[in-house]
């Protein structure tokens, strides 16, 4: 019996800074956690929550964890500048001043997914949640980068990536999609092509809206 039916399209993740490839795959809850349980941030007593830009007391108190400030130009349009406290890095000092691997918690950010991998590979966790990214060819995108910033395909293949992190619930799902080629090289088709089979594999169905004849090629129900 089917659980649940999922439409993956290219619609925006969002245009909120706050929306990232760490945040919609939860890896970014691993990766506060690491944070949180070294020496430095026991001695100062900084919890998980204050590595979050979302939360009072871990994020600029200036400019609320966005990095950035609108300055209002009277009879023009507004300016945004980067943010005079944090310079634009979105922590406290405090936050800032704790590292883990020889960075804080904004270079972590700043890591593209395929760098993390390597830098967190004893993480087994969290490396499982982004994992996905890397196979569905987002290995180039980094952490923090704002949801807003990516493309209808990019978009489309971090939705995908994070169901993929996530454990299978009750019931095999539907998987439609639409177009999900759009703005691929080749060699980015094979790794998609990869991905859903991967679904089938593990009990779900997979339907696809497409006029790449590569992929067409390959589905087995045309």
């Amino acid at each position: 019996r089917l659980g649940d039916v999922t439409l993956v399209d290219q619609s925006p993740l969002g245009r909120s800074s706050r929306s990232n490839p760490a945040t919609l795959t939860k890896a970014y809850d691993d990766i506060r956690r690491l944070f949180a349980h070294s020496e430095e941030a026991r001695r100062r007593r900084v919890t998980p929550s204050h590595f979050s830009f979302n939360v009072e007391g871990g994020r600029c108190p200036e400019c609320l964890g966005t990095g950035v400030q609108e300055v209002d130009m009277q009879f023009m349009a507004p300016v945004t500048v980067t943010c005079d406290l944090c310079q634009g890095r979105r922590f406290r000092r405090d936050v800032l001043a704790i590292s883990y691997a020889g960075r804080d918690i904004a270079e972590t950010l700043e890591l593209t997914v395929d760098a993390a991998l390597a830098a967190f590979a004893s993480e087994r966790a969290l490396c499982r949640k982004l994992r996905p990214l890397a196979e569905v060819g987002l290995g180039y995108l980094r952490l923090g980068q704002p949801t807003s910033t990516l493309s209808g395909g990019e978009a489309q293949r971090l939705k995908l990536a994070a169901f993929l992190g996530r454990p299978g619930g009750d019931g095999a799902r539907l998987f439609l999609f639409d177009e999900p080629t759009t703005g691929l090289h080749l060699s980015d088709v094979d790794l998609l092509v990869r991905t859903l089979r991967r679904l089938g594999a593990r009990g779900d169905s997979v339907l696809v809206v497409e006029h790449h004849l590569d992929l067409v090629a390959r589905g087995g129900w045309v």
